[in-house]
């Protein structure tokens, strides 16, 4: 097999009774772009931390060109031509596009840096690959787009050949999405190969040649991408046939239960565990109504302020001008006042401030009502109570991987978003709310799999239903077209005319979180 550049044989590794890969055989060919499935927890992060070196494997060995690869090496990685793109980016804001590509580049010991040398380097590869980019920009000042281009001329510069891309869509508006699609393809062309990981199997049955899939730490199956489809793919990663959400037109909404006027707030705040820079994350004169029986979609590129309507309708962030109220009150800022009139969140980062990872489920499943009835009394916690709360959790939102007393980092992603979501949506007997009256989702999907998705866009639909105001803020734009009633879309901090759905196309959308003017996006 003189064009295979990657061979896995049997990789198999364990933590403890958990199995994350299970005798895993696969290859990569050269020119190729192979896309890595499989659901939250099916072993891809874990393969392909052994591929970087990050973790050993238990059994099994991996060929790189005919070479065998050293375990548990990075450096043993990057020396053979493996380069690997994270979907969180690890790139220093305050530097610039040359320093952060050179950094790590050079040898500690020498005693001056080759910076016009490496100049002229990177040049050579973004006009080789269609990666233009300018070396004395500062990161924190690029887009999110250039600054994937960046990660990816990092690796690049450092002589890959075989490039991992984890997530490389994620936070890209269409139009970013299709020029990385573009350079993908010049860089096949020119004998890369590529490991393509997503959730997404529309981009993934457009981009990749071959499909591998795993399942419970197996590989489940391997075929062309010309001749399978998505039903296939998506039936292939859980073992059954997937429904999409069914979701019946809102019957009306109802009574205003939020409502914005004019508002802005100060910068600062994290965007996916990471400090936000470049003053975008702030409101800025926003006006918006959320009514009950409704859910509104608000669509935009990580950054854009929606961290800042996030934090503001969940009470850790203070309005600096205009009112907002809440079913006729004015909001405080104050997360607890909130809970206690029915205000429920579902957080974008889901490790850091969704769940704490140490503490048991049952901990996690009442910490927002931890001194409120019926869950404590005077300064005692009711731990009875408490875990029969966690346990209707874990029954009736199908989370998997532990009891009670389970710490929630032991959870795969997918599962802990369904404690989140089961701590936000369940009614709470017993309390002076019951049920929630707003709800705010964001990014309640981000980075699950097919079948995860579709669980958590259900609940969300379901709890419209039931006469809740849904909030749902995401990047993804099959997200935003399945779940919103009404839609909008947030760019530089500030926000659009909320329009029914069918007023928008994904065009329309695509350019207005591009920050194309907002009628000029209707009326493409």
């Amino acid at each position: 097999m003189p064009n295979v550049v990657l061979q896995l044989n049997r990789v198999t590794k364990r933590f403890g009774a958990l199995v994350a890969n299970d005798a895993v055989s696969l290859d990569l060919k050269c020119g190729e772009i192979l896309a890595l499935l499989g659901e939250n927890g099916a072993g891809k992060s874990t393969l392909v931390s052994i591929l970087f070196g990050h973790y050993v494997a238990d059994a099994g060995d991996i060929e790189v060109f005919g070479k065998p690869l050293a375990p548990g090496n990075p450096k043993a990685a990057l020396a053979a031509g493996i380069g690997m793109v994270h979907q969180h980016f690890t790139l220093a804001d305050n530097l610039s596009v040359l320093d952060n590509i050179m950094m790590g580049s050079e040898p500690l010991w020498q005693p001056f840096t080759r910076r016009a040398q490496a100049r002229a380097r990177l040049m050579e590869v973004g006009q080789r690959f269609g990666l233009t980019v300018q070396p004395d920009a500062l990161v924190g000042s690029l887009s999110v787009g250039e600054r994937q281009r960046v990660e990816i001329l990092k690796a690049l510069y450092r002589g890959a050949r075989i490039l991992i891309l984890d997530e490389p869509t994620a936070v890209l508006t269409p139009a970013e999405a299709q020029a990385l699609f573009e350079v993908l393809g010049q860089m096949v062309a020119q004998g890369l190969s590529i490991i393509f990981i997503s959730h997404k199997l529309g981009e993934v049955l457009r981009v990749s040649n071959r499909i591998a899939v795993l399942r419970g730490g197996k590989l489940v199956a391997q075929a062309d991408a010309a001749s399978t489809t998505q039903a296939q793919l998506a039936q292939w990663m859980v073992g059954h046939a997937i429904a999409p959400p069914q979701r019946q037109q809102a019957r009306g909404a109802g009574q205003a239960v939020c409502t914005l006027t004019n508002v802005s707030t100060a910068s600062g705040g994290k965007s996916g565990g990471r400090e936000v820079k470049g003053g975008l994350d702030r409101l800025d004169q926003v006006s918006l109504t959320l009514r009950s029986g409704e859910i509104v979609a608000i669509a935009g590129v990580s950054g854009n302020g929606q961290v800042a309507l996030a934090d503001l309708l969940c009470g850790t962030r203070a309005a600096t001008a205009g009112s907002v109220q809440l079913m006729g009150t004015p909001m405080r800022a104050s997360p607890a006042w909130l809970v206690a009139q029915g205000v429920a969140r579902i957080p974008e980062d889901r490790h850091g401030t969704g769940v704490v990872g140490d503490l048991p489920i049952w901990e996690n499943a009442v910490s927002e009502r931890l001194r409120t009835p019926p869950f404590s009394h005077w300064l005692w916690v009711r731990q009875k109570a408490a875990r029969a709360r966690a346990q209707q959790v874990i029954e009736r939102f199908d989370v998997r991987g532990g009891g009670p007393d389970t710490a929630a980092r032991a959870l795969s992603g997918g599962n802990m978003q369904k404690l989140i979501l089961g701590r936000a949506l369940l009614p709470v007997a017993g309390s002076a709310v019951t049920v929630p009256q707003l709800i705010i989702a964001h990014q309640p999907t981000w980075g699950l799999d097919i079948g995860a998705v579709a669980y958590v866009q259900q609940q969300l639909i379901a709890a419209r239903d039931a006469g809740a105001a849904v909030l749902v803020i995401s990047d993804d734009l099959d997200e935003v077209l399945a779940l919103g009633d009404r839609i909008a879309v947030m760019q530089g901090g500030r926000l659009t005319e909320v329009r029914a759905a069918e007023a928008w196309t994904r065009e329309a959308i695509g350019l207005a979180m591009a920050g194309v003017g907002e009628e000029q996006a209707i009326s493409a």
